[in-house]
């Protein structure tokens, strides 16, 4: 049987590696190789720049109404049957994700894509009158940056691709996009799509490349002086790597890096439904997204109820092979080390003190069961580090104060829920906790795309997916009145 090849996107025409390089992608439950992706050497993150580049000049020029056509009918493309199958096949073989998971991924990038291509009429300016120069008049600009560096993560292979790119090229930017080693199949169908939806050649460009490969890579692009902007979503340790990288050329990045969410339960809340919210935003996609709820928060007199309902909910739920055997709801993780890494976490936090109220604490290969803890505090790694797997940690407090000021003691900043009958109480807890997005009883998987999502800094990254940050403003003024020249009257 031929294993399913991923290959690069250059000027519009796919190609392999111009050295022929490739590397396998493994599935992490079964350790099939289910993919061969080319892996790009530097001529070829080279050719794709300077694609994008080439392609600049003319598609910044596309009006409102072209881009937006392009738009929706890749959101259309994407929700016809043939893409569907297709997409459904590939991040099963590279992810080992459930159905359930990527249908969701499926509607949610269906409409972002339609989210984007209305905001392409939104990319306007301002006039007003100089304050510099008498009679004169001003007019500003929000104009794009030029070529835009992105790199997507496998947990949300076609959502976050599609977030990459998506506002940059509304906005009038060229992309050159690189591919996560662990979805790069996954991936290079979005940029098909796109290309089938009318993308010109050099517009939006796809590379691959090996995990050993890509920080050399990746640097070698970020310092290559036509990319004007770097956008990037994974780790807050290949962040700060790729931050510093920036830095040494002054070039302005959007970061989005993990989360570890809190939710907040007041003794007023409805327990049953909090609990099924918060078993629902820890446990979907086995925990690996980055507004996964990791840590619950619950007042004295209500936690005990709350860790039975927890308790009876996670323990109903298994990981697994979920393709061949329906009872198993949730997926393996992406690799055997994250596992590993999850379960370290887990032991850490029972040495220090911490109640294990639920799990095997085993992990087969890849695979990890669902997970509770209580008693778990800051300086536990469990409570202070993104596990990007099934486990939920429990503190328990008394008052309101504690409860934000533990929810606060994090370096993550991206979601968070609080639970309370009163939705004014609710409001006032949730303006106290500092996130990029609080939502009252409700899950903190929450995506709003008008927000252009994202956390407030530290190790949830910074900036938004918004047209502001992929624009400049550019100011320009038309003075209709001689000037007066000192030096030269």
């Amino acid at each position: 049987m031929d294993i399913p090849q991923a290959l690069l996107w250059i000027n519009g025409q796919t190609r392999a590696a111009s050295t022929k390089e490739s590397f396998e992608v493994h599935n992490p439950l079964t350790k099939k190789i289910v993919s061969i992706s080319a892996s790009a050497n530097s001529a070829d993150c080279k050719d794709a720049v300077e694609a994008a580049a080439h392609a600049f000049a003319s598609w910044e020029q596309v009006n409102s109404a072209e881009k937006r056509a392009i738009f929706f009918k890749a959101a259309d493309l994407l929700e016809s049957e043939r893409y569907v199958q297709n997409i459904i096949q590939a991040i099963q073989d590279e992810t080992a994700s459930e159905k359930s998971y990527i249908l969701g991924e499926l509607s949610m990038s269906a409409g972002l894509l339609r989210d984007a291509a209305g905001l392409a009429s939104e990319v306007r300016g301002e006039m007003y009158p100089s304050c510099a120069i008498p009679g004169a008049e001003v007019f500003v600009q929000r104009r794009a940056h030029g070529v835009i560096f992105s790199i997507a993560p496998w947990n949300g292979p076609i959502v976050l691709i599609i977030r990459a790119f998506a506002v940059p090229l509304i906005c009038g930017n060229t992309v050159v996009v690189k591919s996560s080693g662990y979805s790069p199949r996954s991936q290079a169908i979005v940029i098909e799509l796109l290309h089938e939806a009318g993308i010109p050649p050099g517009v939006l460009n796809l590379i691959s490349m090996s995990r050993e490969d890509a920080p050399k890579l990746t640097a070698e692009i970020i310092g290559n002086p036509h990319v004007r902007h770097i956008n990037f979503t994974g780790s807050d340790n290949v962040g700060k790597i790729i931050a510093a990288e920036a830095s040494k050329y002054l070039k302005p990045c959007v970061f989005e890096l993990g989360g570890k969410a809190p939710a907040i339960v007041l003794e007023d809340a409805n327990i049953p439904e909090a609990a099924r919210s918060i078993t629902w935003g820890a446990m979907v996609h086995s925990g690996q997204v980055c507004m996964s709820t990791e840590r619950v928060i619950v007042q004295r007199n209500v936690a005990a109820a709350l860790q039975s309902e927890l308790v009876t909910l996670c323990g109903r739920l298994t990981a697994g092979d979920h393709i061949n055997d329906p009872s198993v709801k949730l997926s393996c993780l992406f690799c055997e080390s994250s596992a590993a890494n999850v379960l370290s976490m887990i032991t850490e936090a029972k040495s220090a003190g911490a109640q294990v109220l639920l799990g095997d604490m085993k992990n087969d290969s890849a695979v990890i069961q669902p997970h509770i803890l209580s008693g778990v505090k800051p300086g536990m790694r469990a409570w202070d580090r993104e596990s990007f797997g099934p486990v939920i940690v429990i503190s328990v407090v008394d008052t309101i104060d504690e409860a934000v000021d533990l929810s606060n003691a994090f370096d993550y900043s991206l979601t968070a829920s609080v639970w309370t009958k009163d939705k004014f109480k609710g409001l006032e807890v949730a303006r106290r906790i500092r996130t990029g997005c609080a939502i009252v009883n409700g899950p903190t998987f929450v995506y709003e795309p008008a927000f252009g999502h994202a956390g407030l800094g530290g190790a949830t990254g910074y900036g938004r997916f918004d047209i502001e940050n992929f624009t400049v403003k550019r100011a320009v003024i038309i003075n209709s009145s001689p000037s007066v020249y000192p030096l030269v009257e």
